[in-house]
């Protein structure tokens, strides 16, 4: 086979750099086509874009949280290129999530324009064709080990779903049609025929 001399690099793309948070805004900033997370220990990892199939099923996703939050003003409700520092010191961007109101009002304008410096207390990942999916676990893991009250690992592939509450095990959903927001999000319903 010929070589077209074309790089393939890993998807996504991990890489340990050293980057303040000032320099990690920056970065972020100005590459608004990518989409990057940091980990605890200081590993950038640079995600493309989504492909079609995934877009439209995170922009439903969005959707239905969007409106449920819009309805009831318990909390802000964000999509997947809102950044937040963790207290662990990572750098998380959930396909999807909420934050409670009291939470969201504590916090500086600055603290609202950058990176949110907290846990959301609900997140979202939709797993891609290109997501490892044991990674996907240990971020909701870390998700559940920095505040978050609530998780869902939805994976499209298996036609599963994985939910994450603090101080217990992983609850596993097979082909379900409805997804609970339980007392975290109170009264929200996610539809799944248009995402799972």
């Amino acid at each position: 086979m010929e070589d077209t001399g074309t790089l393939h690099l890993p998807v996504p793309l991990e890489l340990t750099i050293q980057l303040t948070d000032e320099q990690f805004f920056q970065l972020c900033h100005n590459n608004r086509d990518l989409r990057f997370e940091r980990t605890a220990t200081g590993e950038l990892i640079i995600m493309p874009p989504t492909g079609g199939t995934t877009g439209d099923r995170n922009a439903e996703l969005t959707y239905q949280l969007r409106a449920w939050s819009r309805q009831n003003n318990l909390g802000k409700s964000f999509d997947s290129s809102t950044g937040f520092k963790l207290p662990n010191g990572s750098n998380r961007s959930p396909d999807a999530s909420w934050l409670a109101i009291e939470r969201w009002n504590a916090l500086t304008r600055e603290q609202q324009e950058t990176f949110v410096p907290l846990c959301p207390d609900f997140v979202v990942e939709l797993r891609s064709p290109s997501d490892v999916l044991t990674k996907l676990q240990a971020k909701m893991q870390e998700y559940m080990e920095n505040g978050a009250r609530l998780g869902w690992l939805i994976d499209p592939q298996r036609k599963v779903v994985e939910i994450y509450r603090p101080n217990r095990e992983v609850e596993i959903l097979r082909s379900p049609r409805f997804l609970s927001g339980e007392d975290v999000l109170p009264g929200f319903i996610l539809e799944l025929s248009e995402i799972l």
